[in-house]
């Protein structure tokens, strides 16, 4: 399916050419709101780890600074990842995506910046397996904004929102 792209103030309006009016506009936050900490079974939104300030947008590039639930919190990087490969997949080409840990929050901000923002490493990652599917199962919720659903023109019920 084509889609349309059209971008204001923090916030990117999706919309699937052909939907209803009744379909939702997305923002950033909506994009990563649902996505599934790799330990634990809530989301980044429930953990606090991303927040709608969190988020700046700038021309084309997008920076999202995320925060670990702990100063040394062992899957900062996955996180990080996730949200990364979210976003790519979501937003078009054109727009740069930049992951970073909220200063002062993790004892080691520098080297998880370093590795969530260098394309080599993030390319390498993805070609793990087992830490792609581990990606996979965090974005798996990605999808769901909360409990919402919409009824579309057709009568279906289905989960509002991007379907990656």
């Amino acid at each position: 399916m084509r889609k349309r792209f059209t971008v204001g103030h923090r916030s990117v309006l999706i919309r699937l050419l052909g939907s209803t009016p009744s379909r939702l506009p997305l923002t950033y936050q909506d994009l990563l709101r649902s996505i599934t900490d790799p330990e634990h079974p809530v989301t980044l939104e429930q953990l606090r780890v991303v927040t709608p300030g969190d988020i700046s947008v700038a021309g084309n590039r997008v920076l999202v600074y995320l925060t670990p639930t702990i100063p040394h919190c062992s899957m900062s990087t996955l996180i990080g990842l996730s949200l990364r490969v979210r976003l790519l997949r979501a937003l078009p080409a054109r727009y740069r995506v930049d992951i970073r840990i909220k200063p002062g929050s993790h004892q080691s901000e520098h080297a998880v910046n370093k590795q969530l923002n260098d394309k080599e490493r993030v390319q390498a990652a993805l070609e793990n397996q087992h830490l792609l599917q581990v990606v996979e199962g965090c974005l798996a919720t990605a999808g769901q904004r909360g409990k919402e659903e919409i009824k579309e023109a057709d009568g279906m019920t289905k989960t509002s929102g991007w379907i990656a």
